[in-house]
């Protein structure tokens, strides 16, 4: 009687805990699927979700429109129990069906659901309708708008399927960046693509934009045409050569919906059938012309086309001879930064100069390629005294005003110390060249000329006995670690006796993490680890893996085993009060001291009674 009423009180704590969970306020939404452009006379959907139920759903009068049928209804639900905590998704669909009925734009307010005297709407509708025209085939889904500057479309009548290569731009300076985008227009059913081959941009610098995978086309009007476009991908490209370039074309294959057989004449397309097959679409060869930098360049030209910033620091005033500045310059803008060259400093000679350290931070995007290079120089003086890092020019190609721009840093200064006694008596001269006077420290030393003083020595160390008793004792301490090893190596191969030796250790882990979250008033997470921790234990000590565990095969094998029933009765008394307690933690201290108490007993007494592999 004691465990059938123990069972009623974990499902009436169940069920109690799903009706709360169930029941928690969740926020409310009313969203929309609708396209923005239509011809007149076409049919259509409009599809509105809200993700709660058990309210009061009403549209508004589609004006302009006529409505073939509706509302079509459909209902899902999606539940997760995960760590114990239940959740729920639900979704409610209401599905019209319309048809224009006449040219123009058009604004449908918004739908409400009302849910406990609070009222929630859906985003207000705006349709094109535009003049009738060859309708598009099925019901090509609206998706956020991503315009392309620069955009050429498609001749109205033309093929049901075509690919377009758009650039941004087909006259611009050598160095300059170009968008070109690769862009589908489609008048039937799609079902995918399957292959897609791009040319080898020959004469250009390429990088690729990340571009969203295309799942679904947008409806656009095109010259009084309706079609379902998408971008395939965009590319940044930065022309290398001079004169006119041609881009050969894109192909792709696309898997196209065809209907198989005739429509039924009673009752027209509703029963026919369709296959996929595949159609080669390739694009247009574009052409370009890439125009040279006008005038002389500068000296200091840097080779970046577009725009840019320039700025320099050193990171100290002072510093002992011999001792290192950092100077950084930044470049930043938007162009071919990553074609930048190093600034060319001019110093005095007295200052050794390295190779700059170069770091990138380029992002490329639609509007070319942003970000800073950086360039830091180590100057390293050779001598005391003042030091000046004379203005740094720095020149540029501006496209927006087609002229050569230069930049210039300021003045920086630095003192040089003598340094350290040790380098006091060292005279360093300056005004000459660093290849004929170079301190380097103490790398190089003066070799001594005197013999010194000799002695032979009487006592060999191998003509002692001990040299080879060491010799011996090495040897045994080989050949015994060499043994230790490969035992080691034996004993861990086997995973399963791995895991029952080391199951009682990792089990007293659990036990302390356990004991810890008693202290910390944790009480769900101390049954969360009592369960770990014995479970777990059970897993490696009756070699079964924890996906095949049940309290049935467990309880079996303990028995097998040589355990007794009263050890394992208090092992299952100890899971059905921690299950409870995840329900309903109410329990004293006492208890759950008791529960700690008797997890550790068991482990014990199960380590002691089970010999161990």
């Amino acid at each position: 009687m004691t465990g059938i009423k123990k069972v009623r009180k974990f499902i009436t704590y169940g069920l109690l805990s799903l009706l709360t969970t169930g029941s928690l306020a969740q926020d409310v939404s009313v969203r929309v699927e609708y396209p923005s452009v239509v011809q007149n006379g076409q049919q259509f959907s409009i599809t509105y979700q809200v993700n709660a139920g058990g309210g009061e759903f009403a549209v508004p009068s589609f004006k302009g429109f006529y409505k073939l049928m509706g509302p079509q209804t459909s209902y899902s639900s999606n539940t997760q129990i995960i760590n114990g905590k239940w959740s729920q998704q639900t979704s409610y669909s209401y599905t019209y069906y319309l048809q224009a009925m006449e040219s123009g734009k058009f604004v449908i307010p918004p739908a409400q659901f009302t849910l406990k005297n609070n009222t929630y709407y859906s985003d207000s509708l705006r349709i094109e309708v535009i003049g009738s025209g060859a309708a598009p085939r099925g019901n090509v889904q609206q998706q956020g708008n991503n315009a392309v500057q620069g955009e050429e479309r498609v001749e109205a009548g033309g093929e049901n399927i075509s690919l377009a290569l758009i650039l941004s731009k087909k006259d611009s300076y050598i160095g300059e960046g170009i968008l070109a985008t690769v862009k589908l227009y489609a008048r039937q059913d799609l079902s995918g693509i399957s292959e897609i081959k791009y040319p080898s941009f020959t004469g250009f610098m390429k990088a690729d934009l990340v571009t969203p995978p295309l799942s679904s086309l947008k409806q656009e009007e095109i010259n009084g045409t309706i079609y379902g476009t998408g971008v395939i991908q965009q590319f940044l490209l930065y022309p290398q050569v001079t004169g006119e370039i041609t881009i050969d074309p894109v192909q792709i294959t696309v898997l196209v919906q065809q209907k198989a057989g005739n429509s039924d004449p009673f009752f027209g397309d509703f029963f026919s059938t369709y296959q996929t097959v595949q159609k080669a679409v390739v694009s247009k060869a574009v052409k370009i012309n890439v125009r040279p930098l006008p005038g002389i360049k500068p000296d200091d030209f840097s080779g970046v086309v577009g725009s840019m910033a320039l700025t320099a620091s050193v990171n100290k005033d002072s510093v002992n001879v011999n001792d290192a500045v950092n100077y950084k310059i930044i470049v930043s803008g938007t162009g071919n930064l990553k074609l930048a060259e190093a600034p060319k400093l001019n110093l005095s000679p007295d200052i050794e100069t390295y190779d700059p350290k170069i770091t990138d931070n380029l992002k490329n995007g639609a509007s070319g390629t942003t970000g800073q290079k950086i360039f830091e120089y180590l100057l390293i003086p050779r001598h005391y005294g003042d030091y000046t890092i004379p203005p740094l020019t720095y020149s540029y190609f501006n496209t927006s005003t087609g002229k050569y721009e230069q930049l210039m840093t300021k003045t920086f200064n630095f003192y040089a110390r003598k340094g350290d006694e040790q380098n006091a008596g060292i005279t360093v001269y300056g005004g000459v060249s660093k290849q004929d006077v170079r301190y380097v420290g103490k790398d190089i030393r003066f070799i001594k000329s005197d013999t010194g003083k000799l002695r032979k020595t009487a006592n060999l160390l191998v003509s002692k006995r001990s040299f080879y008793s060491m010799y011996a004792i090495a040897l045994i301490l080989f050949l015994a670690v060499l043994f230790v090893r490969r035992e080691h190596i034996r004993r861990n191969a086997d995973i399963a006796a791995v895991k029952n030796r080391k199951a009682a250790k990792v089990a007293v882990k659990r036990l302390r993490e356990a004991s810890a979250c008693i202290k910390r008033g944790e009480s769900d997470r101390f049954y969360e680890e009592i369960l770990k921790a014995l479970w777990g234990y059970l897993s490696d000590k009756l070699n079964i893996p924890v996906s095949e565990l049940t309290r049935t095969n467990a309880v079996t094998t303990l028995q097998d085993k040589g355990a007794s029933e009263e050890k394992i009765r208090e092992m299952t008394d100890i899971l059905d009060k921690c299950e409870y307690a995840r329900y309903a933690p109410s329990a004293a201290a006492t208890e759950v001291t008791a529960i700690y108490d008797g997890a550790s007993r068991f482990i014990r007494s199960i380590e002691n009674t089970i010999d161990q592999e």
